[in-house]
């Protein structure tokens, strides 16, 4: 990953880990907890692909896991956040710009449900069954709700801000370049400087008729 990536990233992963830590976990809702640090990873996935998702959500999760008040066994949130990273980034929509607001809600559903079950399938390996004692079912439901009603006002934001920092100036000249190109196109096939060449043409042909109008005249006289 670029410098410019890893600076980004981090900053974004410490601030949505404390904002979660010291806001939205002293809220105690029901069920889960909003989940702002994988809402993150997933916007930063959506932009980098799988292997930029992966490194992050691995990051970003064992942060998680060595930042107080975690209560269990470090790696295990690195583990899940790496996964779910990773499949993140596979669907990555083209040039990192989003086409629609429903596949990125589902990814986020998918995300949520696969992160909530990852977690308490890694816990069970490990002996931790905190999560049979809440509830799976209700676990689940809670997860996908939150993070649902979360990800619009995290995940597209995150994402414009990975656009801005990973632009390469000569690739926003060339960009620019051809959005010059496009608009002038567009502009001479519908505002009238087509209709002003077809005027043009116009007038050469009349030009030139008058001229083969005018020798024939000439040869008439020289008759």
């Amino acid at each position: 990953m670029r410098f410019n990536r890893i600076l980004l990233s981090s900053a974004l992963v410490v601030v949505a880990l404390v904002f979660q830590v010291s806001v939205l976990a002293r809220l105690h809702l029901p069920g889960a907890v909003p989940d702002l640090l994988l809402l993150t990873v997933l916007g930063l996935a959506l932009v980098y692909g799988h292997v930029g998702g992966a490194l992050v959500g691995f990051g970003a999760g064992l942060l998680a896991d060595l930042s107080p008040p975690a209560d269990h066994a470090a790696g295990r949130y690195a583990l899940v956040l790496c996964v779910v990273g990773y499949l993140a980034g596979l669907v990555k929509p083209e040039n990192g710009r989003l086409k629609s607001a429903t596949g990125t809600m589902a990814v986020v559903a998918a995300a949520a449900i696969g992160t909530t079950l990852l977690y308490a399938g890694v816990g069970a390996l490990v002996g931790d069954t905190a999560a049979r004692h809440v509830g799976l079912g209700g676990l689940l439901f809670t997860a996908v709700l939150y993070d649902l009603l979360l990800a619009p006002f995290v995940v597209p934001g995150v994402m414009a801000l990975a656009r801005r920092a990973d632009n390469d100036p000569l690739a926003e000249a060339g960009s620019a370049a051809q959005g010059t190109d496009i608009s002038e196109g567009w502009l001479a096939s519908g505002t009238g400087l087509r209709i002003g060449g077809q005027r043009s043409g116009l007038r050469m042909k009349a030009a030139r008729a008058r001229t083969a109008r005018a020798g024939r005249i000439k040869g008439v006289k020289r008759l």
